[in-house]
């Protein structure tokens, strides 16, 4: 993550790009319906579309470069001093905002969402389920040789505020057990944590997520509403509606709307003049 940033997209197809976002926005929500008809820019969403300082590090061996990009060694989390404990946005006065993706759903989806990322020179920051990992470990190292983050949102995506009202053990053990998996994965407990279901964080949650070796906790201030949306427009009038600089978005790695999306977001982002990098790099 120290290598040179790259633009977000090639400023050649940014004449057809912003045409396909007109036509987008103008159709508002007329094209929505069920989300697996959705198309984006670039065609119909195919699960198989893509390619196959905290804790101590483990054993495991250094990731072999991916064809993807360069892989990224293990990072763990950081401390940002002056920042709150809830980290909402990055600094205002630069041209640069972070994609932040809930890790959780269908895998050829994800896939397909991270190389349409790549295609766009993008790297973002994606907190997982760990127990999605459990069922697709692959996916840990798909997303670190990308050139992207992961973090760590939880083991069962359980309501973590509601639970650590009643029972504190449980809710600390909901992070513990993802760190310990994203450890075991790629030799660290990840760069972020982000509670689920959502950004907030109450401050006993704060609390069991800096014992668990987080310092921060990862919200958002755009929040995409890709759950609810019933097509392209409706993601993209959102997200482009409250984006500044400094931003740090929520979106869902696995939603066939949001994968097809996201062409049309990533073209918009690069004709606004920002990039997107991951939520370390906006912070740094």
């Amino acid at each position: 993550m120290g290598g040179r940033e790259r633009p977000v997209h090639r400023r050649d197809a940014l004449g057809a790009g912003a045409v396909l976002l007109a036509s987008a926005l103008a159709a508002g929500c007329a094209r929505g319906g069920g989300e697996a008809g959705v198309r984006g820019g670039d065609g119909a969403v195919r699960g198989g579309d893509g390619a196959g300082g905290g804790a101590p590090a483990s054993s495991l061996s250094p990731p072999a470069p991916s064809p993807h990009g360069a892989a990224a060694g293990p990072a763990g989390p950081r401390r940002f001093p002056g920042w709150p404990g809830v980290i909402t946005h990055g600094p205002r006065d630069r041209p640069r905002i972070a994609l932040t993706f809930e890790g959780r759903g269908d895998p050829g989806l994800a896939r397909a969402a991270l190389t349409r990322i790549e295609r766009a020179g993008a790297r973002v920051t994606v907190l997982a389920v760990g127990s999605w990992l459990e069922a697709h470990p692959e996916l840990a190292r798909r997303i670190l040789d990308g050139g992207h983050e992961i973090g760590n949102h939880t083991e069962h995506h359980r309501d973590l505020a509601a639970l650590a009202e009643r029972d504190e053990h449980s809710a600390y053990e909901e992070i513990a057990a993802c760190a310990r998996r994203l450890r075991r994965l790629t030799g660290s407990i990840g760069t972020w944590f982000r509670p689920s279901p959502g950004p907030g964080a109450t401050a006993p949650v704060r609390r069991l997520a800096a014992r668990a070796g987080y310092p921060h906790v990862l919200g958002y201030d755009v929040e995409s509403r890709d759950h609810a949306a019933t097509g392209v427009p409706a993601v993209l009038r959102k997200v482009t509606g409250e984006l500044r600089h400094g931003s740090v978005v929520g979106l869902s790695l696995a939603r066939p709307v949001t994968v097809a999306a996201l062409p049309l977001l990533l073209t918009e982002i690069d004709r606004r003049g920002l990039r997107a990098v991951t939520a370390t790099e906006l912070l740094s």
